[in-house]
């Protein structure tokens, strides 16, 4: 029997390898057991990539998956500094935001 691993997007926008992954083999990868799917989540984290690993399906979860390949949702440095001045252009993060009502009660 299989153990089916799906390679969830947070995992190939980290991890460049796991991007050729998909491109050369498909975002579904079956293994003999979880042990060889975390073999194989090693090695691609390998080289100083981005952390990669299995996480279990949940139980309730209908998919024809065992797992899937995941990665730490974390925003990148460029992605925090594009924020961090679009917050200093609005005027900070003290700034409020104002619906379109507030706007036009004024």
């Amino acid at each position: 029997m299989a153990y089916v691993v799906e390679i969830k997007p947070s995992a190939r926008k980290r991890n460049p390898e796991v991007g050729r992954t998909i491109n050369t083999e498909g975002a579904t990868h079956r293994f003999a057991d979880r042990d060889a799917a975390e073999g194989w989540a090693e090695e691609l984290t390998g080289g100083g990539r981005d952390h990669v690993w299995i996480q279990s399906a949940h139980p309730q979860d209908s998919s024809a998956v065992d797992a899937y390949l995941v990665s730490r949702n974390t925003r990148g440095e460029l992605e925090r500094a594009f924020d961090k001045r679009r917050r200093r252009l609005r005027g900070g993060d003290s700034s409020q935001q104002q619906g379109l009502a507030e706007q036009f009660s004024e």
